[in-house]
């Protein structure tokens, strides 16, 4: 879920739909190929675009804008835009669609389902409403051919907990342990506000039963000793 997304819903109401998160994508198509991802084992924009399966093209500029952001995190907000700013912007999107492309047509039907659900339950995630997101657009439904499957894949879901002041520190551990050792142990994303979203909440993205078992043993730690 990116800062902007969460701009989005909030400033202006505009609830995404229909995203094609290549996170999700490149994450469905390593497990298609036999390779398992470690918790926050996560490749970057510039990584992904230099992978030969989907692009093979060294992005250097991005890291050159990477660094003067680090520098300075207003850097996006001067204005006239300077030369290299628009190339970095707009490159960010015409390499996005080459990206998209290859990926699809890697994606067997089961990883598509996954990734519109997942990528659908990133979008609400930090998006807190009262209604537990009913007004949202539906999730993508099992495909009728993938829930006859002897191993059929299991409704995602997305699960948002509350945690109580002074809290957080035993829910994350010493140096993320603690939370580590739940994503370890859970098929299950996980994410706290922090600065993009509620302070006070931790995030859960995954299968139903993974979800609940991650629930709680986050809540377990939550208890007072």
């Amino acid at each position: 879920m990116t800062a902007n997304e969460i701009a989005l819903y909030f400033q202006f109401g505009i609830k995404l739909n229909n995203v094609v998160d290549t996170q999700i994508a490149y994450t469905l198509i390593e497990e298609q190929e036999g390779r398992k991802r470690l918790p926050d084992d996560y490749i970057s924009f510039v990584s992904l675009l230099a992978d030969p399966r989907y692009g093979g093209v060294s992005y250097l500029e991005k890291e050159e804008v990477r660094i003067l952001l680090r520098q300075d995190p207003k850097f996006w907000t001067y204005r006239p835009l300077s030369e290299m700013m628009i190339r970095a912007a707009a490159d960010d999107v015409r390499f996005l669609v080459y990206i998209y492309r290859k990926m699809m047509e890697k994606l067997n039907a089961r990883s598509l389902w996954y990734l519109a659900v997942r990528s659908a339950l990133y979008c609400r995630c930090f998006c807190i409403s009262d209604n537990n997101h009913a007004d949202w657009p539906s999730l993508p439904p099992i495909p009728d051919d993938i829930s006859a499957e002897k191993n059929a894949p299991e409704e995602e879901i997305l699960s948002v907990l509350d945690v109580p002041p002074g809290k957080m520190g035993r829910v994350i551990g010493r140096r993320g342990a603690s939370i580590m050792s739940v994503k370890e142990s859970c098929n299950a994303e996980i994410f706290f506000g922090g600065a993009k979203g509620p302070p006070d909440k931790v995030f859960l993205i995954g299968p139903v039963k993974q979800v609940r078992k991650a629930e709680a043993i986050l809540r377990g730690r939550m208890m007072d000793l």
